[in-house]
């Protein structure tokens, strides 16, 4: 198996996907369990079995045609739930749960980093073939896909975490509206990074915004990982 078979390209981006995604969700689960709610646990939402999370289109069909169209790779699962009122602190707590999400992808592209410097030597390198090259560029695909989906994340709008995080530090009556966007969230975030890209290809959030920041994020990632080897 090489890199350029088809199966080969989606196995290197869609597995690193899902098991991003999963700890992402996860992630939420823990703190807000840590913090006072158990509804994830309650629901058997903490595993890390994929199949809990996983969302048909959101984790398999839109990142595969991504993927397989060379365009940059996101998706999304199941929400794990989270019920505010049985936080102990609901504005702060709310705010630390949506972060937790992001700053495990973060800690996961740290790991990937680490671990690409040591596969470095071993695997030979730039001058490797075969599965060497697989396990080298899925290690790559997992730590880009862990940046990009934690900056992707952390956009300051409803429904991403960043959104959250906005609202718990917004005054009460401004929280109070902006939680109240939550209604069109996912309409919103279909204009924003679909539509809105299409009408106006100057105005693409991804492309211009989260893209080169995730670039250079991962390339920190990178020449840590060039140290390691």
């Amino acid at each position: 198996m090489t890199p350029d078979n088809i199966v080969a390209r989606a196995a290197i981006y869609i597995v690193p996907l899902v098991i991003a995604i999963v700890f992402h969700e996860v992630a939420h689960g823990w703190v807000a369990r840590a913090l006072g709610d158990p509804t994830a646990h309650e629901q058997r939402r903490l595993s890390l079995n994929p199949l809990r999370h996983v969302d048909p289109v959101g984790t398999v069909i839109l990142p595969l045609g991504l993927a397989l169209a060379s365009l940059p790779v996101f998706g999304w699962a199941k929400p794990v739930p989270v019920d505010v009122r049985r936080l102990r602190e609901p504005r702060l707590g709310m705010m630390l749960v949506a972060a937790a999400g992001p700053a495990t992808n973060f800690l996961l592209a740290l790991v990937a980093a680490v671990v690409l410097g040591l596969s470095w030597g071993p695997t030979g390198g730039a001058a490797a073939g075969g599965w060497a090259v697989f396990w080298l560029q899925a290690v790559v695909a997992f730590l880009m896909v862990n940046v990009f989906l934690a900056l992707f994340n952390l956009l300051p709008v409803p429904p991403f975490d960043g959104g959250h995080i906005v609202q718990g530090l917004l005054p009460r009556r401004l929280a109070v509206r902006w939680a109240g966007m939550a209604r069109y969230a996912i309409v919103g975030a279909i204009l924003l990074v679909v539509v809105l890209p299409m009408i106006a290809p100057q105005l693409n959030v991804v492309a211009r915004v989260v893209g080169p920041l995730a670039d250079s994020v991962a390339g920190a990632y990178l020449r840590l990982a060039d140290r390691i080897a």
